[in-house]
């Protein structure tokens, strides 16, 4: 961290909370750039801070952050969400049948872009109360001080986003019968089953493809189905979740990741699909090792 001296024992104690801090920056903003600035203004108001004032610093500095945050989200600085395709570098991947890691256990099946696109139809108080209790754990008490209400009324804001989020939930993206879906496209596919490919396909879907020489992007059911060898060929991997959207993962002899499928699937048909078979693109993601 800039300015800091390595045996500050101030600077020290702001590290050893510095991940949590980004984390709830980034549950409240939806972006990494933002929660950075977040986290670094807490940095600058603690250096001003007297530190025999602070019975609790982790409280202290969460309060900050919250605050910090909520002035964002109430002021409409934070940066536009981009495409799911431009934001893939940021997605949370796990294999189906592997352990969640403790943040994507932390909010069920609401994680990574899967949450934040919900939290954005949220109030400001609504998204930091539902974050900061649901997601860290932060009593409600504490919450009030954030923002300037009780804890009852801190209580009811959470409970209000709770009832949005279940109401927005997509099921049939992450869930079983959108996984049907995917299997179903996947082995018409690999079987060259043109019809079977047109049922399980949106008349209007995308299907995206990153490759080393660029993006392609094809529209359109007949035009998806036609060229829907690609996703069958990548498909030879391990099913996985991606930021709550079925997925496939799949890797070379050496262990290097090979292709990453994305699907998302409304009303029994799949929507969008986006391929990476980038080896730079997949390189720059946080993907699981095979196993």
């Amino acid at each position: 961290m800039a300015g800091t001296h390595p045996a500050d024992p101030i600077a020290d104690a702001f590290e050893s909370h510095r991940d949590r801090l980004r984390a709830v920056a980034y549950r409240m903003l939806g972006s990494h750039a933002d929660a950075e600035d977040v986290v670094q203004e807490a940095w600058l108001r603690l250096s001003r801070q007297d530190p025999g004032t602070i019975d609790n610093l982790g409280g202290w500095l969460t309060t900050v952050v919250g605050r910090i945050s909520l002035d964002v989200l109430r002021s409409g600085r934070a940066r536009p969400e981009v495409s799911f395709d431009d934001r893939l570098p940021e997605c949370t991947v796990t294999l189906d049948d592997a352990p969640a890691p403790e943040d994507v256990a932390a909010v069920g099946d609401f994680v990574g872009l899967a949450l934040l696109t919900v939290l954005d139809s949220l109030r400001p108080d609504e998204r930091l109360a539902f974050v900061l209790h649901d997601v860290f754990a932060v009593p409600f008490a504490q919450i009030g001080t954030i923002l300037g209400r009780s804890a009852d009324a801190s209580k009811m804001l959470a409970s209000r986003a709770r009832r949005k989020v279940r109401a927005a939930r997509q099921p049939a993206s992450a869930g079983r019968h959108g996984r049907e879906v995917v299997r179903a496209f996947l082995a018409a596919a690999r079987e060259g089953r043109f019809e079977q490919l047109l049922r399980v396909l949106h008349p209007e879907v995308t299907f995206t493809v990153h490759t080393p020489n660029g993006t392609v992007v094809t529209l359109g059911a007949t035009e998806v189905a036609t060229r829907a060898r690609v996703a069958g060929a990548a498909a030879r991997g391990r099913a996985a979740t991606v930021d709550g959207r079925p997925g496939v993962l799949s890797w070379n002899e050496d262990g290097t990741p090979r292709s990453l499928l994305v699907f998302t699937v409304a009303d029994g048909h799949i929507t969008e699909i986006t391929a990476v078979v980038d080896p730079a693109r997949l390189a720059r993601m946080d993907l699981p090792d095979p196993v």
